[in-house]
């Protein structure tokens, strides 16, 4: 079976989304026969979790697909409150209020809403700051150990080797990397390995090292912090997400840098970094463990 899993891109209102991809894979195959090529075959919806009227959300997005194929939520938390980059976030993410001081994780009415997912058998994809992992999230989400929760692009540790270029367009020679932003990360990744709940998207790898692609130091750097985290997490625990949006430089470093892989240098650098591992933890890493996390038959 050929399929994938549709995470939400930041729309308005996240129930329109879901339609609009849903209505995007239909094709007409002749006048009098309609043939579903839907190759989405789960989606991670957006919603505010901290919204008053957030169950009612959920059972309009369970409506959403027929059959059912919601299979979580993601609510970026980084891009509200007090871990907003830069203080400001752009994104309108469905009707998100933004107040500055404020981690989300750690507020009751963002728990209600965990809640509910548990109640709905719906999992959580975790995108946040890594001093969150550290400071609300482990303790958070290990209260809700039944709630399947994935750490999107390994936990989003920030330009560990510095900016991809120098003020005068040469590339970045460094490769000693940020120890103070590495071991937030760690501390933050070794306390949410303890859940078992708990899952790794490795994905968006130049927002870690912007620029990763131009030099073999860097990809050999890039290697060693995934093939750390499936030792933290196991293959059965790490999947491979694609992130793919406008090209590959967007992809992969968030507008850090003007250079990615293409998608088969992609697959071709995940085949490296995995190197080692037996086919059957490959596959887990490439496939199985998404499958299984999101309920994928």
């Amino acid at each position: 079976m050929i399929g994938t899993v549709h995470v939400e891109a930041m729309p308005d209102n996240g129930v329109d989304e879901v339609a609009w991809v849903e209505q995007q894979m239909m094709t007409t195959v002749t006048d009098d026969m309609t043939s579903s090529s839907n190759y989405v075959k789960g989606y991670v919806a957006s919603a505010n979790l901290t919204h008053e009227d957030i169950e009612q959300q959920l059972q309009l997005l369970l409506k959403t697909t027929t059959p059912n194929k919601l299979r979580g939520i993601r609510w970026i938390v980084d891009c509200v409150g007090k871990y907003m980059e830069g203080g400001q976030s752009t994104a309108t993410h469905v009707g998100t209020k933004r107040h500055d001081g404020i981690d989300y994780l750690k507020l009751p009415e963002f728990e209600r809403g965990l809640a509910l997912l548990e109640k709905f058998n719906l999992s959580f994809d975790l995108q946040c700051a890594p001093i969150q992992l550290v400071e609300s999230a482990a303790a958070l989400f290990g209260k809700y150990q039944s709630l399947k929760v994935c750490i999107d692009h390994l936990g989003k540790p920030r330009t560990v080797l510095g900016n991809d270029l120098l003020d005068d367009g040469s590339v970045n020679p460094n490769v000693t990397p940020n120890e103070k932003e590495l071991r937030v990360w760690r501390m933050g990744m070794k306390a949410m390995a303890q859940l078992p709940n708990v899952h790794v998207k490795i994905s968006m790898l130049g927002y870690t090292c912007p620029g990763w692609i131009r030099t073999t130091e860097r990809q050999e750097f890039l290697k060693s912090l995934v093939r750390e985290t499936i030792e933290l997490f196991s293959p059965n625990r790490c999947m491979v997400a694609w992130n793919w949006h406008v090209n590959g430089a967007i992809s992969d470093a968030d507008n850090l840098s003007d250079v990615g892989p293409d998608a088969v240098e992609l697959l071709e650098k995940f085949n490296w970094f995995f190197e080692g591992y037996s086919d059957e933890e490959k596959d887990r890493l490439f496939a199985g463990t998404a499958k299984e996390f999101y309920r994928i038959g």
